[in-house]
């Protein structure tokens, strides 16, 4: 196969979710001398942005776009220790976690898949997240967004009680604040002070590229 047959193959099989032809064909690319850049950026990304287009349209539904994280997934345990140690670029750095009190997580992991296949940097700190080790983290981490997910309308304040903590620890203008959930609302996430919302994965990842790129503009202005 050519270096551009593989990439349209890697293309196609992350689209429809064939985790093992995606990871064979991560394999044949980097032995045919392929860049991981070039297999992330021209084929991986692409695909993944087409399966969020389709969820969009209602051509795809949570299952479709679980299948295809999962095939972008395989081929990224491949890729990013070598694109790591070539330094590449990444959109941002995303802190995410479950808040205390919820131990819900199919819905964070799938905007994590998400946000990798757009070229963030994932922390995953998992469920039962405290305050304290979310601003623990972001000491230690300094992600340019964290998200903050509820599963439970009871474990929806928790949301609050982070966001205090943030403040306290003189954190809050540091990072930009993303919250979500299958009980949360726009009306919610503004009503605790959070600067996103996002009601899918798909929705995520373009509220978070759209925050991320407007603090960045907001930083360069004069």
């Amino acid at each position: 196969m050519s270096p551009e047959e593989i990439l349209t193959a890697l293309y196609d099989e992350t689209l429809v979710g064939n985790a093992p032809a995606v990871l064979e064909l991560t394999h044949t690319g980097l032995a045919t001398g392929l860049t991981p850049e070039r297999m992330l950026f021209q084929a991986l990304i692409p695909s993944l942005e087409e399966v969020g287009a389709r969820f969009e349209r209602g051509d795809f539904f949570v299952p479709e776009m679980l299948i295809a994280g999962r095939a972008m997934a395989g081929a990224l345990e491949v890729l990013r220790p070598l694109l790591a140690e070539t330094g590449a670029r990444t959109t941002g750095t995303f802190l995410m976690g479950t808040v205390k009190g919820d131990v819900h997580d199919i819905g964070k992991n799938l905007v994590n898949i998400m946000l990798e296949g757009a070229g963030f940097h994932v922390i995953d700190l998992g469920v039962q997240v405290s305050p304290e080790r979310f601003i623990e983290a972001i000491r230690e981490h300094r992600p340019d967004i964290v998200g903050f997910s509820a599963f439970l309308t009871t474990t929806m304040p928790m949301f609050k009680a982070n966001m205090n903590a943030l403040t306290k620890a003189g954190l809050r203008d540091e990072v930009i604040v993303m919250v979500g959930g299958a009980p949360v609302t726009q009306e919610y996430a503004d009503a605790v002070g959070a600067d996103g919302y996002a009601s899918d994965a798909s929705a995520a990842v373009k509220r978070a590229k759209e925050l991320l790129e407007r603090r960045r503009t907001m930083a360069g202005a004069p």
